[in-house]
């Protein structure tokens, strides 16, 4: 009896089990239209046209996909040694359905990304073609990543000049975002740039003939909130980075082979909010214009091959009106040199958060004196305790939270930090963060607890732990 009723109710469990993989199968088909193209276009492309093979439906739907991203890398790496023509062939007829297919639809792109490997000047004409393509169709966003192996003359024509980007790239009226790379000098710009909708420029290693940059492409876009200039090459452009609109700037530099004598750079930026600079020590910064500036972030290394005495002078006043300064390692390196050869701190009125990162005596020595000329600040954040000489008088008295960034809980860090405190009447609020790589089990909580409040229980009425 048990048995029998075993094996009916075995069968039902079959039967709903058929019925819930049947239905399932065609649950993503029953969603709407809508969702299902949303879904089609967070897929890599050739991935969300594979699905045009499953059905009418699914090609129509294909069709409606708003995000494009086209990679031929895909196919040429690592780069096949026969057949990269043909390879190349079938990634120019792939981009050309594609758009071709949603332009017959009449669907608007909202997203185009296109990698691309750029030898000769028939793919300079390509990549021109595409990306026209999609701007004349009001794209919002364009993300290009050309390759250059070829140096020879872009082929000019009287629409698109010598420069290696389509002329409709830089008259979109719909294009709100724009990144552009890599390791490319896109030639002369045509000088009726105007992008009227564009908040957010990316530009990775690119170069422009004299500055183009400053006179041409940021005249061109009246709401650019968001400019990010990256350079990774040993070519060291005098960028003049000048727009009126900018309110968040980031510029990153990586090399120091191309700086000499004659290396400088401009901010005439008066509405930047945040500035993040990543840089070797130039010679000299004639004109820093950053009024509106709140929080910066400076990552300045020092040149041991070019520059012997780099002046930062017109920089550190430019951005002296900042409420949160963050100062790497090597800038409180830097800055130090720079003090002891004659450099004269200016005053941070409005500074009231600094974070300062320290490896060696000499960038703890700078403390002192950026605390002096902080009448403000109320928060400190350090980094490098380890590397901290007892010999170095801080005073911290102004100072109402102390955040100790990588702790490890050692006796050396332990006896810098007795040493870092010593004077101090009191610090309302103390925080240390251990490091990732170090293990935070409850032994070691306690026993930190227990190190900083023989420290610092006196002095403190709040002691944190992060992980």
């Amino acid at each position: 009896m048990t048995s029998k009723r075993c094996e009916k109710g075995t069968g039902s469990v079959c039967m709903e089990s058929k019925k819930l993989e049947m239905g399932s199968r065609d649950l993503i088909s029953c969603l709407p239209r809508e969702v299902l193209v949303e879904i089609l276009s967070l897929l890599p492309t050739k991935l969300a046209a594979s699905t045009s093979l499953l059905s009418k439906k699914w090609r129509y739907l294909f069709a409606l996909v708003h995000s494009l991203d086209f990679d031929d890398t895909v196919l040429l790496q690592p780069p096949p040694e026969e057949g990269r023509e043909e390879l190349k062939e079938s990634f120019r007829n792939f981009v050309d359905r594609r758009l071709a297919l949603q332009c017959g639809c009449g669907s608007r792109i909202k997203k185009f990304s296109l990698t691309y490997l750029v030898t000769n000047n028939s793919d300079v004409v390509d990549e021109r073609r595409w990306i026209s393509s999609v701007v004349e169709r009001g794209v919002l966003e364009v993300d290009v990543t050309l390759r250059p192996r070829w140096l020879g003359p872009v082929h000019t024509d009287e629409v698109h000049g010598n420069c290696f980007l389509p002329y409709h790239l830089f008259r979109s009226k719909t294009l709100v975002k724009l990144r552009l790379g890599t390791d490319t000098n896109v030639g002369k710009l045509p000088p009726d740039v105007f992008l009227p909708a564009l908040k957010s420029l990316f530009l990775d290693t690119i170069m422009f003939d004299d500055q183009d940059l400053s006179d041409v492409l940021l005249p061109g876009c009246p709401m650019l909130e968001e400019l990010t200039v990256v350079h990774k090459t040993d070519f060291y452009p005098n960028y003049r980075i000048s727009s009126q609109t900018i309110k968040k700037l980031t510029v990153f530099y990586c090399y120091d082979f191309g700086i000499d004598d004659g290396s400088r750079i401009s901010f005439d930026a008066p509405s930047v909010v945040s500035l993040n600079y990543t840089d070797y020590a130039l010679y000299e910064y004639p004109l820093v214009n950053l009024g509106s500036l709140v929080k910066a972030k400076l990552d300045i290394s020092y040149s041991k091959t070019n520059i012997k005495r780099p002046d930062l002078s017109g920089l550190l006043v430019g951005i002296s009106n900042v409420e949160t300064l963050h100062l790497s390692p090597d800038s409180t390196d830097l800055i130090s040199r720079c003090v002891k050869h004659g450099l004269v701190l200016p005053v941070f009125n409005n500074l009231v958060t600094l974070s300062f990162g320290s490896k060696n005596k000499r960038g703890w020595k700078l403390l002192p004196y950026l605390l002096k000329h902080s009448p403000k600040l109320e928060t400190l954040i350090i980094q490098g305790l380890d590397s901290y000489t007892g010999d170095v008088t801080i005073g911290l008295f102004q100072v109402k939270e102390l955040h100790v960034v990588g702790y490890k809980g050692t006796a050396k860090e332990l006896q810098h930090l007795k040493s870092l405190l010593a004077g101090t009447e009191c610090i309302p609020k103390m925080q240390v963060e251990f490091p990732e790589d170090v293990v935070v089990d409850d032994a070691k909580m306690i026993q930190t607890r227990r190190d900083l409040f023989i420290l610092v229980g006196v002095v403190s009425t709040d002691v944190a732990y992060f992980e």
